[in-house]
């Protein structure tokens, strides 16, 4: 049978599978709705900086250009890079640009018959006999429609953009009756840069929002207007965020990227011997904790403008919620050119907006909704199969069930990137794309389907163990050694990657510790 292979997405998780899946023989077909490749990085404000040290944002085979001296390159530059990434490996003759996924229908068994299945796909292969998937494009600039076939896909498509996420408003309270603009941070971001000027120059902005692009939108409204025009920030709940991702001038990674410091932490699947050390440890892992939240407390003034969490840094990094502030922030916070309001609702009027607990609206020209997106109906809504959107969704009370972070147990002859977070996406979106290349290549054995949905339970309770009302979040930042371990020994490699027992507890992992493992075997 023919072993087509499509991938829906061109950003950095696109790229990986488009190499890896090359590397074993593959030619596959990779479909992006826009003109070029780097997905989220194509649409960003002009101030965005990579929030990681680019040793830590990476390819493991392809490191940054000698010019980029910056720790922190900006969003140009980190696009720059992933275009020199396609073009050194070849990558831009299998992608199909301005073609826009519509979506997937799988073609094949009865979905009576998948019910009955022990292993994945029938066969617990990346390929069976009977299945296709019909994947519908529509070209982004005549319209017009096509339906493309493959015996695999790839879903790349990040849940970061897409869908917004907008807030819902109290009936006459809606955007509609505000006489300014409202925009969402999705369709700010993708402005031109000198038009995004132009839009938010001598306005009064609001910002609704506390995350990371809520902050970098409202300093760079600070640094254009002033305390002439000031920004206001609306947010129910502040976060944990770092001037630099380093605790006393030693880098993150040394107190959560390394052996030692997973040793701390209850992990999925772990023996007795590791969960009671784990146990003994944890008050070591709650006093470095503690020290890195007193370190921002110190260094920063979160209780004067009342930006301290309420929860801890623990729970941050553990729902991977913490983030690199803006330049500046907090000067322009003490100049008047960004006020803070907390409230946990409002509304629009005429004038502006009606915040809870304030007699008098607050005017303003335009507001913007730094409010997140639905990652998951994203992904729910490009399955034609209803079946299989119920699946993707799962239960309110889990995260998306995915086994190793990458397959549905129960969705044939399909895998999704790049969804599950981690300190590092692109780092853990390359690991990922290994173990899957070689699952495609027939050097990786499935468990049978109830086994495989036994695990990812499991792993689904230590997200809730350790990020709480955020696990939905499937961030693995707490074990994501432990993880790479699973996807090292599925492989068939080494998992130890160091050289010497003191290396190996102590210096943090990253991307080049795992060069070349999609030539294994």
């Amino acid at each position: 049978m023919e072993r087509r292979v499509a991938i829906i997405g061109a950003g950095t998780s696109g790229l990986l599978a488009c190499k890896y899946t090359l590397e074993k023989g593959f030619n596959p077909v990779v479909f992006e709705a826009e003109e070029g490749v780097g997905g989220l990085w194509r649409q960003t404000i002009e101030s965005t900086k990579l929030q990681n040290k680019k040793l830590t944002y990476q390819f493991s085979d392809f490191p940054w250009h000698s010019s980029v001296k910056e720790e922190n390159p900006s969003s140009q530059q980190v696009l720059h890079y992933l275009n020199s990434f396609a073009q050194h490996f070849s990558l831009f003759s299998y992608i199909r640009f301005n073609l826009k996924v519509i979506d997937v229908e799988y073609v094949g068994e009865s979905s009576e018959e998948m019910e009955t299945w022990e292993l994945w796909g029938g066969n617990g292969k990346p390929f069976s006999s009977k299945g296709t998937w019909h994947i519908t494009v529509q070209h982004t600039k005549n319209f017009s429609r096509k339906v493309y076939e493959a015996e695999f896909v790839i879903l790349c498509i990040g849940k970061y953009s897409g869908v917004p996420n907008i807030p819902l408003f109290p009936p006459g309270q809606g955007p509609e009756v505000f006489k300014g603009k409202v925009l969402h941070s999705m369709d700010y971001s993708a402005l031109d840069n000198k038009i995004a000027a132009e839009l938010i120059k001598d306005k009064r902005v609001a910002v609704i929002g506390s995350q990371k692009s809520a902050i970098d939108i409202a300093t760079e409204c600070a640094h254009a207007n002033g305390v002439k025009y000031p920004c206001t920030m609306i947010q129910r709940s502040a976060h944990w965020f770092f001037p630099e991702l380093n605790i006393l001038g030693i880098d993150i990674e040394y107190f959560y990227a390394n052996r030692f410091a997973e040793l701390l932490v209850h992990k999925p699947g772990e023996s007795f011997l590791l969960s009671l050390v784990a146990t003994l440890l944890s008050p070591l892992r709650w006093g470095v904790a503690k020290v890195a939240e007193s370190y921002l407390r110190w260094r920063l003034p979160m209780k004067k403008y009342g930006l301290v969490p309420s929860y801890s840094i623990l729970q941050g990094i553990s729902s991977c919620r913490i983030g690199v502030l803006a330049e500046n922030f907090y000067d322009k916070l003490k100049e008047g050119s960004i006020l803070i309001k907390k409230s946990q609702s409002f509304g629009f009027c005429k004038e502006g907006l009606l915040i809870n607990g304030e007699a008098k609206p607050l005017e303003t020209d335009i507001v913007i909704l730094a409010t997140g997106y639905k990652g998951d109906e994203k992904l729910q809504s490009i399955f034609k199969s209803h079946v299989f959107q119920k699946y993707i969704i799962g239960s309110k009370s889990s995260s998306l069930p995915l086994y190793r972070q990458i397959i549905h147990p129960r969705i044939p002859q399909l895998a999704i990137i790049g969804y599950a977070e981690s300190l590092s996406n692109l780092y853990s979106s390359e690991m990922r794309c290994q173990w899957l290349a070689h699952f495609l290549d027939g050097n990786i054995e499935l468990p049978t389907i109830t086994e495989m949905e036994k695990d990812v339970k499991v792993w689904d309770d230590n997200m809730k163990l350790h990020a709480g009302e955020y696990y939905w979040k499937s961030c693995i930042a707490n074990c994501g050694i432990w993880y790479n371990d699973q996807l090292c020994k599925d492989i068939g490699c080494n998992h130890k990657r160091k050289k010497g027992l003191f290396a190996e507890l102590f210096e943090p992992y990253g991307p080049k510790d795992y060069v070349g493992l999609s030539h294994k075997r």
